[in-house]
């Protein structure tokens, strides 16, 4: 098998919410897709992320987007500034710049980048 491209899903309960949100956070700028009714893609670098309007309980594992950008710690600013609530910025010397943080409908996310 040979994978050609990766779309990962995410539930959220309010999909124009969670589209402005996405938007904002990711400097989104480029057209979104509806691919069914109740769903919202974008193009993020190598991968889209699709977002459906549907339960945001959780069971079992949970998923966890991770994102390489350029420059973590920059990031790790620029996030902080737009007012959202992260977690520490971690480095791993020789390795990695990391943070996590979740949308609002708690859906865990990293971004990272390599140090």
């Amino acid at each position: 098998m040979t994978v050609t491209s990766a779309t990962i899903g995410l539930p959220v309960s309010d999909l124009q919410e969670a589209e402005k949100w996405y938007r904002r956070v990711f400097e989104l700028t480029s057209p979104s897709v509806e691919p069914a009714p109740g769903v919202v893609e974008f193009v993020l670098g190598p991968i889209e992320l699709q977002l459906s309007e549907e339960s945001t309980e959780r069971s079992g594992a949970q998923l966890v987007l991770r994102l390489g950008v350029d420059d973590a710690p920059a990031e790790y600013r620029r996030l902080t500034e737009l007012g959202l609530s992260l977690g520490p910025l971690e480095h791993v010397e020789g390795a990695v710049d990391y943070f996590d943080f979740t949308d609002p409908d708690g859906n865990p996310l990293s971004l990272y980048s390599l140090a």
